[in-house]
């Protein structure tokens, strides 16, 4: 279990999984649907390279995605979309959510939605200043709206969304004339946050035995 609100540093790691990005309408109508909200049938999640430059990346980052990767596995356990979220303030993990949307019956129960609910428990404020939010996929629209209101510093997300991100993988919310601007940076651990969704969507078009 992660202790969430005293640890300074952050450790850890998981394998990679490999897998491809395709699933097809044998799938259960149930998860069709979850899946339609990540990626359109035939298409693979593209490089988020194209859309935002990227800084280099620090050991922290990936530190902290890690423990996001860690929290999309404990969703794919769960038949959720595997998305994990950490929320970090001073380098301490303040919030955390994994994706629960059909286990809670909560169309609210995004990762990142989740992450920033308890980051505002733990620091006992709405407005989290000074709070970074790492993220496996690139937020939807009601995330990247959440954090704009919440007037987080920054996001960092792994892997882009074509269909869903509004970080310019479908739409982009930070563009727009907004009184807060959100720092973004992406691709951090996107071949190990991709992999996760890949297997988890060859799963559902799987055979059963």
């Amino acid at each position: 279990m992660l202790n969430l609100h005293t640890r300074k540093g952050i450790e850890g790691s998981n394998p990679s999984l490999s897998a491809i990005l395709f699933w097809e309408n044998g799938a259960p109508l149930a998860q069709l649907d979850r899946a339609s909200d990540y990626e359109s049938e035939g298409q693979r999640f593209k490089s988020s390279r194209a859309r935002h430059s990227l800084r280099p990346m620090e050991d922290a980052d990936e530190r902290f995605m890690r423990e996001a990767l860690i929290l999309a596995d404990q969703a794919a356990a769960l038949a959720e979309v595997p998305v994990g979220a950490v929320a970090v303030h001073e380098g301490t993990i303040v919030g955390c959510g994994s994706n629960r949307r059909e286990t809670d019956r909560d169309p609210f129960a995004h990762a990142e939605m989740r992450a920033l609910a308890e980051a505002a428990r733990e620091l006992g404020r709405w407005r989290l200043s000074g709070v970074s939010l790492f993220v496996t996929l690139e937020p939807c629209a009601m995330c990247v709206g959440a954090m704009i209101l919440a007037r987080i510093d920054r996001v960092v997300y792994g892997t882009p969304s074509p269909k869903a991100g509004a970080l310019g993988g479908l739409t982009d919310l930070n563009a727009l004339p907004h009184n807060h601007r959100l720092e973004v940076s992406a691709g951090v651990l996107e071949t190990e946050c991709a992999e996760r969704l890949t297997r988890f969507f060859q799963g559902l078009r799987a055979p059963e035995v």
